[in-house]
């Protein structure tokens, strides 16, 4: 029978029965619950700590995701670039996007020229990757007769170049103009224009040069770019001014950007519109030079023809331009060399390289079609460009951030010929 069947007596009564079986409660004793009091407080305390850790935790934690790893040649270039002269790196944990600041001295923005109408930031965004640690300097002010290009990552190269080279000692089948790779230059200014035969005469005068030029009647205006230079007269042409031959890649950023575009106004192939070039009127955009052999064409006098990126004239066509670096018949080939922060190409651009005999020209020229005058097409030329091997090539200088700061505190002025100051 259940306790819910009984009568209520019945029910009270097994009740009261039980009661008296059962165990007396049991007082503690003042000592024990000290201890249970010590005890307690102790593990309040500990929780205490651990929760204010975990906040710390969880902020700790995406800051080692934001630093990605870096390979062994980047790793090179970054420990050298810390403190280097052509830009400062400083870690960019506390910039999640990093974006370098572009703000000048007194806190306002500024932007450098490029095409009409345009503006590009003093510094190119940085995105993720191997250069995410790495932070560029912003622009200043250019010396005169120059301008900058802002330091970042670009993508140099190209993956498909279907041009076929009718170049001397070229290659048709083996353009030598890949593959693309994002590469980092620091911020660095380039000159405005090509050099000109005044602006190598004052170098001559000033016994710095060797007396050279081009071997053509009518090439030798003060306005027009020098010709006929070998690359030992560029190096030291450059160097007279402060400045220095620019790298291969120098050269590429300030004609192609850091986007890839192909020529310094976008993707729009060059013609005699903007650039100064054999079409279908004849070489030099028709205009015949004085002489015989007319139908060869001239090199033009420098800027006749509108500003690309960055404010740059002449980057295609006109007169073929020295750069650098010694040749390798690519970039794979070229290797760690041509790869990462500043790259100069193989032996670091030094006077010899085993190897290598011939070094790089780029732009195209008034003598060529325009499948030469893109702004990722390489040509090699032995560095003395002495007979048999002679050919008009002219150069323009670039600067780093520290020559450019030695080159303003000295007051320098112009010295390639011209007095724009863009």
């Amino acid at each position: 029978m259940s306790t819910q069947d009984m009568p209520d007596n019945a029910f009270m009564g097994a009740m009261w029965k039980r009661s008296q079986h059962a165990r007396p409660l049991r007082i503690a004793r003042p000592g024990y619950l000290t201890m249970l009091a010590v005890r307690s407080c102790a593990t309040i305390a500990l929780l205490s700590v651990l929760t204010a850790a975990l906040p710390a935790c969880r902020v700790a934690a995406p800051s080692q995701a934001q630093s990605p790893p870096v390979n062994p040649a980047e790793a090179s270039a970054a420990t050298t670039g810390l403190q280097g002269a052509e830009g400062s790196v400083t870690p960019a944990t506390d910039n999640p996007n990093n974006v370098p600041a572009t703000a000048s001295a007194d806190g306002s923005a500024t932007a450098a020229p490029t095409e009409a109408g345009s503006t590009a930031p003093d510094v190119e965004p940085s995105p993720g990757g191997p250069f995410a640690h790495r932070v560029a300097e912003a622009c200043e002010a250019a010396p005169p007769g120059t301008s900058c290009v802002p330091g970042g990552p670009f993508i140099r190269g190209v993956d498909v170049d279907d041009h076929a080279c009718n170049q001397p000692d070229m290659f048709p089948e083996a353009p030598g103009t890949g593959p693309a790779m994002t590469i980092w230059l620091d911020t660095f200014y380039m000159d405005t224009h090509e050099v000109t035969n005044a602006g190598y005469e004052a170098c001559v005068a000033a016994r710095a040069c060797e007396d050279a030029g081009p071997a053509y009647v009518d090439f030798d205006a003060d306005e027009q770019a020098i010709t006929g230079i070998s690359w030992f007269h560029a190096v030291a042409y450059c160097e007279w001014r402060g400045m220095h031959l620019p790298t291969e890649a120098e050269w590429e950023k300030a004609a192609r950007g850091p986007d890839a575009d192909t020529h310094p106004w976008g993707s729009a192939p060059s013609t005699c519109e903007n650039a100064i070039l054999m079409d279908e009127s004849g070489r030099s955009c028709g205009r015949q030079k004085r002489g015989n052999r007319p139908e060869a064409g001239r090199v033009n006098e420098v800027g006749a023809r509108p500003a690309g990126r960055y404010g740059l004239y002449d980057m295609m066509g006109n007169a073929e331009e020295w750069v650098a670096d010694w040749w390798s018949a690519d970039y794979a080939a070229c290797g760690d060399a041509c790869a990462g922060a500043n790259p100069r190409g193989p032996c670091d651009g030094a006077l010899e390289c085993d190897g290598h005999t011939r070094r790089v020209v780029r732009g195209g020229s008034w003598y060529w079609e325009a499948g030469h005058a893109t702004g990722y097409h390489r040509r090699r030329h032995f560095p003395a460009n002495a007979q048999p091997n002679f050919h008009h090539f002219g150069f323009r200088c670039a600067a780093s951030m520290d020559e450019a700061r030695a080159l303003a505190a000295a007051g320098t002025e112009p010295l390639d010929g011209n007095t724009d100051d863009e």
